[in-house]
């Protein structure tokens, strides 16, 4: 190569391009094809007037072009219009125009072509002494090199548009932690939300927004920890400001890594104080609900059972007068109507309870054996002429077991009561079985099959729906509320069973089913040993509890305390009916503490009325325990809602009657504190008084126990699928039962609630 002041000049057989400010000087017209064989760049000679003269081999392939002479003669132009894969060159056309025209290097970078290519195209003139010979076209492929400029360049904008938002942002407090939980970023939220600045707070330990409390135990430290074995962590609470005051935050730390490195921890932050704020309003608002409802319903049993009570209770009397034949059916009419009018209004209460979710399940030593006994016994005084009723009890059922007897009892007689409503002949069958137990809980199975009408595939879904009742002719003179089965539906899922229905394999009528969750107790041997030293300290002769009573009677002293003059009267005629002579009535609970706690005590038992006007019965209970006179006194209150009778018990009261008040039942309790070793009056100051012997809930069956037959082999219920149980011995005959059926304990009494 040789250069001189003014120009640079290059022979084509030693140089293959040029610089792209230098215009180069050709001193031979002759061309190496050979150069244009070899080299890798798409390359094209063009003459002064744009007449293609040489191209490379590599410019072929693109092209798409067999051989030089697909090209060689033709104007650019021209050569354009025919070559459709190249779409490049078009773009080409106006720098092409502007080096011939300047005689200067003219390039374009990063043309993009619609196939998503891009391509860079520089164009050199030649000269022969100033004037131009040729002109060399360079296209180079950069889809590569582009698209890694374009990420690179999308990335920068990305990095720097999300910095900007990070730091900005108002409504998430957002910045990182070093590996070691020290702030190394702050944005302008959590400036807002913390009150600290950028440079009073980087550096520091996150911790610092934490409670005292919550650093005592290393809460900051152990979500660090969580967040990097989970891989986030997020958690809700009181979270400080720089002021010492506090918000309510949603935080979400998540740790970032590079690679295998960990780079630290970001944290965001929300300020949840509002939503909080609104959620305790929220709920307050629901318990104020809750509260107003459960008063309501209180109020309802209340004001319901009151008048029922006198009605009942007073018709109980009437039938215990010398009545002609006309009179007698009269009053069971009445008294067939006001029990029906009380179930009706028991399933109202329960499911407003359990709609409210006022309900709740309590817990007691029962035996299931002796509830479906008492069950049996009572449906056995209202089947149907040509009914066969039977009930058969698995010998594998425990003798005792932790459950709630009286929500037990109340689907096994609503099961019943539906099966002897719908069945007109045939027979209506209780089947009772263990059908699986764990190392803590019984499942117990219970069925109720008959040959009734059966249930139509159409209301099947929707059968334990509240307030459904299918209609047909053959049910319009059955009914109800609709309510029944939805009842046992949630009683039966809050003792941790299903409940469910099929039909009858044997043909007409249906099969319904439930079970129910009972927890195993420990020492069932020494519950058994009680029992039976109980019922011989009961000393269960053919006595009636009625004549029992009247004996016990004698001599002893009752405060009445009841505001309601139509109560009064009846409770007066039931207690004088039951042998008391001695009776005291106070009109409200002022007056029965000043009756209750003269010196000694006047009282063997004070039946306690809750709703009383100046002093209630729990307030006037508690005056009389202040003043150390432990007379066991008995709650009467129309409020039968769930929980009442513990409330009672715990206030200090001995037990408790729900109103309209059941003769058998006030029977049952009285001589629990009537009898020979009760305590007398002038014993009762300062004394505690005898808490009732724990007992299982149901009491033991009477002298003549009905025999009930072992299970026989049966098809599983469908839904839930249960399995067969084993076969076994075929049904006995059910002999009949006396004419009272089995009672309640004492300690069953003192918790005892009607069924509904």
């Amino acid at each position: 190569m040789t250069a001189d002041s003014t120009t640079t000049t290059t022979t084509i057989n030693t140089t293959t391009h040029t610089n792209t400010n230098t215009t180069t000087t050709v001193t031979d017209d002759r061309l190496s094809l050979e150069f244009f064989r070899h080299t890798p760049i798409c390359t094209i000679i063009l003459d002064a007037s744009l007449v293609i003269r040489q191209v490379s081999d590599s410019f072929l392939d693109i092209a798409g072009l067999g051989s030089p002479t697909d090209a060689l003669g033709l104007h650019f132009d021209d050569f354009v219009d025919r070559v459709a894969a190249l779409p490049t060159l078009v773009s080409a056309r106006k720098p092409l125009r502007n080096a011939q025209e300047t005689l200067r290097p003219s390039e374009l970078k990063h043309l993009d072509v619609p196939d998503g290519s891009a391509w860079n195209i520089r164009i050199v003139p030649i000269l022969r002494h100033a004037s131009l010979r040729y002109l060399q076209m360079e296209l180079t492929d950069v889809t590569t090199e582009h698209q890694r400029q374009l990420d690179l360049e999308e990335r920068l904008y990305t990095n720097e548009t999300f910095r900007i938002l990070v730091e900005t942002v108002k409504d998430y407090a957002i910045f990182m932690l070093d590996p070691n939980g020290n702030i190394a970023t702050w944005n302008a939220g959590a400036q807002r939300f913390k009150g600290y600045k950028k440079e009073e707070i980087i550096g520091k330990h996150f911790s610092n927004f934490y409670s005292q409390e919550d650093r005592d135990i290393d809460k900051p430290g152990r979500e660090l920890a969580d967040a990097l074995r989970d891989g986030r962590v997020e958690d809700e609470g009181w979270r400080y400001r720089k002021d010492g005051s506090k918000f309510w935050a949603n935080v979400i730390i998540t740790p970032v890594y590079r690679g295998q490195t960990l780079l630290g921890f970001s944290k965001v932050t929300r300020d949840l104080t509002e939503r909080r704020s609104a959620e305790v309003k929220l709920i307050e608002a629901y318990e104020e609900a809750s509260k107003l409802k459960s008063e309501f319903l209180a109020n309802m049993s209340h004001e319901i059972r009151t008048p029922m009570h006198g009605m009942l209770s007073a018709l109980t009397l009437l039938l215990d007068t010398p009545l002609n034949p006309e009179q007698r059916e009269l009053a069971h009419v009445i008294e067939e109507s006001g029990e029906i009018l009380l179930h009706v209004i028991n399933d109202i209460l329960d499911y407003s309870k359990l709609a409210s979710g006022c309900f709740s399940i309590s817990t007691d030593i029962i035996n299931v054996s002796e509830i479906l006994q008492t069950i049996h016994r009572a449906q056995e005084k209202c089947r149907k002429p040509g009914i066969d009723l039977q009930t058969y009890i698995d010998p594998k059922l425990p003798k005792a077991a932790e459950g709630d007897s009286l929500r037990y009892r109340q689907i096994v007689q609503n099961l019943m009561s539906n099966a002897m409503k719908f069945t007109e002949e045939g027979y209506v069958h209780v089947h009772a079985k263990l059908h699986e137990e764990d190392d803590e809980y019984y499942t117990i199975l219970t069925e109720v099959v008959d040959t009734g009408i059966g249930i139509p595939s159409e209301v099947s879904g929707s059968l334990f729906t509240p307030f459904m009742q299918f209609d047909n002719s053959a049910t319009k003179r059955y009914k109800g509320t609709g309510l029944g089965l939805s009842i046992c539906k949630s009683l039966s899922e809050l003792m941790g069973g299903h409940i469910g229905f099929y039909d009858n394999p044997e043909g007409h009528g249906s099969v319904f089913w439930f079970t129910a969750k009972m927890k195993k107790v420990q020492h069932v041997k020494d519950i058994d040993d009680l029992h039976e030293e109980l019922e011989q300290l009961t000393l269960r002769t053919s006595t009636s509890p009625f004549e029992d009573v009247k004996h016990a009677a004698v001599g002893k002293k009752i405060l009445l305390a009841e505001d309601n003059p139509i109560n009064q009267k009846v409770m007066l005629k039931m207690l004088t009916s039951l042998g008391f002579r001695d009776i005291d009535v106070a009109l409200d609970g002022r007056d029965a503490v000043a009756l209750s706690i003269r010196n000694p005590p006047p009282y063997h038992v004070i039946l306690m009325d809750i709703n009383m006007p100046l002093l209630d019965g729990v307030g006037a209970t508690k005056e009389i325990r202040n003043a150390g006179v432990q007379t066991p006194i008995i709650a009467m209150t129309a409020n039968a809602l769930k929980g009442q009778a513990e409330l009672y018990l715990a206030k200090g009261m001995n037990g408790y009657v729900p109103k309209p008040v059941d003769r058998n039942l006030l029977v049952k309790i009285l001589l629990s504190w009537l009898n020979s070793n009760a305590p007398s009056p002038t014993q009762l100051r300062a004394t505690p008084s005898p808490p009732p012997v724990p007992l299982p809930s149901e009491a033991a069956p009477s002298n003549s126990p009905l025999p009930l037959a072992p299970l026989p082999s049966e098809a599983a219920p469908p839904n839930p699928p249960l399995p067969p149980a084993p076969s076994e011995p075929a049904p006995s005959q059910p002999t009949p039962s006396g004419p009272v059926p089995s009672e309640p304990s004492p300690s069953e009494l003192a918790h005892s609630e009607p069924a509904g």
